[in-house]
């Protein structure tokens, strides 16, 4: 799992999202931001982790927090799961995995008795000045906007 623990600074980063607008650690200078990695789009834990922060973004929102998804699915594929479910946050399409790795989400994983390489199911909380407040490892798919928010 990631090696990033609260305190580090977060891994400056620059990818597109589902409309092609290139996104970078940089425009969320001030603001905090809720980084979530999941592992594909419009899959059963996916979407109800990302519904879950849909259906709290004002509560997050309150609280001064920005959201930010993210896959190495393709462009398309993330702007059909986001207007499917019409998450009102970006979701990046790392399909380099350049994100995916800075984070250090991507290893080994156990899925019925086989282990193959793909992205960890895990969030970040990121302070306004681009420290990493919270690293999320154990995310609870329908209660994820509750961890984000806990201390």
């Amino acid at each position: 799992m990631t090696k990033l623990k609260p305190g580090d600074k977060a891994p400056n980063f620059s990818a597109i999202d589902e409309q092609g607008n290139t996104i970078s650690l940089s425009d969320y200078a001030g603001k905090k931001l809720v980084v979530f990695f999941y592992p594909k789009a419009n899959t059963p834990t996916c979407t109800v982790e990302a519904c879950n922060l849909r259906d709290n973004y004002a509560d997050l929102k309150a609280k001064g927090y920005e959201i930010l998804g993210v896959s190495a699915d393709t462009q398309k594929k993330q702007s059909n799961f986001k207007n499917k479910f019409s998450f009102p946050y970006p979701l990046l399409a790392d399909t380099d995995k350049s994100v995916i790795e800075a984070f250090d989400v991507w290893g080994p994983k156990k899925f019925m008795g086989r282990t193959f390489d793909g992205i960890h199911r895990v969030t970040f909380v990121i302070d306004e000045n681009g420290i990493i407040e919270k690293v999320i490892e154990k995310v609870k798919a329908k209660h994820h906007a509750e961890q984000v928010l806990e201390s």
